[in-house]
């Protein structure tokens, strides 16, 4: 068995690295538009949070299938105003698809998801065995 160093912001460039990675092979790629994400790691969990704006909760498609995070949906929302013989109709609509790889530390069983004013949150703990363990050291 080989002793290697501890990279303490390793895990966190790994997963920034596969979720840029993920990010290009798909995210665009059959989209109409890509909502922005904030991604964080937390000692226990991932956590990424996802604009939405306009997007009904039943619209939103999340899947996790041979270690990738899929998100997809669709939008469409139509505003009509008149005003002293002016009318003005603005549609807005279009399909997303995002995709991240996630790295050999999440949990695919316990991943969630819900929606609150127009910011999707997914929360992926991290499994047991990857959990930060604390050695206690004895004095001899």
């Amino acid at each position: 068995m080989a002793i290697t160093r501890y990279e303490p912001w390793g895990l966190l460039n790994q997963l920034q690295r596969e979720l840029e990675r993920g990010a290009v092979e798909g995210s665009t790629a059959t989209a109409e538009w890509a909502p922005t994400v904030d991604i964080k790691e937390e000692p226990e969990r991932f956590l990424i949070h996802a604009d939405i704006p306009g997007v009904e909760p039943e619209k939103i498609d999340v899947s996790m299938e041979d270690g990738v995070l899929t998100i997809k949906g669709e939008k469409k929302t139509e505003a009509e105003s008149e005003k002293e013989g002016y009318k003005r109709v603005e549609r807005t609509y279009g399909s997303f698809y995002r995709r991240f790889s996630l790295p050999d530390t999440a949990n695919p069983d316990a991943i969630s998801a819900a929606s609150k004013h127009g910011v999707l949150e997914i929360v992926i703990p991290k499994r047991e065995a990857v959990q930060p363990k604390k050695i206690n050291v004895t004095v001899q």
